[in-house]
């Protein structure tokens, strides 16, 4: 394992963090501020609780997991798709550095950043709410494990993408729905039996469900089924990443 090159690439992408600052920290700090507000004054004051949790502690974990989601996805997939851009892909293609070290470098400094946000908008949660943790393990499992899968998701798209509209696709047009329809704001047991069905359709809802289990022990679907989804997702985008770099799809034409 070359450890230089990993901590090469991995640095080199957390200091682009540090030059947009506020693009990358201070905006989704007052989105989530603008959620709580909104949210918390308006429909809290009409919803005083769910499953006995006060409505704005309720929606924290799915407000972490939708900012967790976006920012792991933008990291990951704007981390390779601008080498490919510019076209210093290649010099990283054709150094002795392999697939794995070239993985751990981007999808790692992707992960790290996206759970610092998640890290900030649960500090600026708890300015709002009252919060307490059930089970920090089960949280720290959940919250790393979508960090991880969801920065390789992104790293997927980056490489799958022509150009910046196919870059945000997915991002920006599927994942807020998901993360909305997936139980984020309310418990699946308020809708009408067949929109709670096709809410099972939803792989976001598994991972909000569980996290919010982390925190408050209620959920929408048993946490251990939570758990074998994210990881079954894991593993089928590393197969499909390793066919990638086989290959060479996208990256070698």
């Amino acid at each position: 394992m070359n450890f230089e090159a990993v901590k090469s690439i991995y640095f080199f992408e957390m200091a682009r963090t540090r030059r947009t600052l506020l693009q990358s920290v201070v905006s989704p700090v007052i989105s989530t501020s603008l959620y709580f507000i909104v949210f918390g004054a308006a429909v809290g004051s009409r919803i005083q609780e769910i499953e006995g949790v006060s409505y704005g502690a309720f929606i924290t974990p799915g407000l972490i997991m939708l900012t967790l989601l976006t920012q792991c996805i933008g990291n990951g997939s704007f981390g390779i798709y601008f080498p490919k851009f510019t076209g210093t892909i290649y010099e990283i293609l054709s150094s002795p550095v392999s697939m794995t070290e070239i993985v751990l470098g981007y999808v790692g400094a992707a992960a790290t950043k996206g759970m610092m946000i998640g890290i900030i908008i649960l500090g600026t949660a708890s300015l709002f709410v009252d919060l307490s943790i059930a089970h920090p393990f089960m949280m720290l499992l959940f919250f790393v494990l979508t960090a991880v899968t969801f920065s390789l998701f992104g790293f997927i798209i980056g490489i799958w993408a022509k150009d910046f509209e196919q870059l945000n696709l997915i991002p920006m047009l599927v994942i807020p729905p998901l993360v909305f329809l997936g139980g984020s704001f309310y418990s699946i047991d308020m809708l009408p039996p067949f929109w709670q069905a096709v809410s099972h359709f939803n792989p976001v809802l598994y991972l909000i469900s569980g996290f919010r289990w982390s925190f408050f022990e209620i959920a929408d679907v048993n946490p251990v089924v939570s758990l074998t989804i994210i990881i079954a997702f894991l593993a089928v985008l590393m197969g499909l990443l390793t066919w990638i770099f086989r290959t060479g799809y996208r990256l070698r034409n």
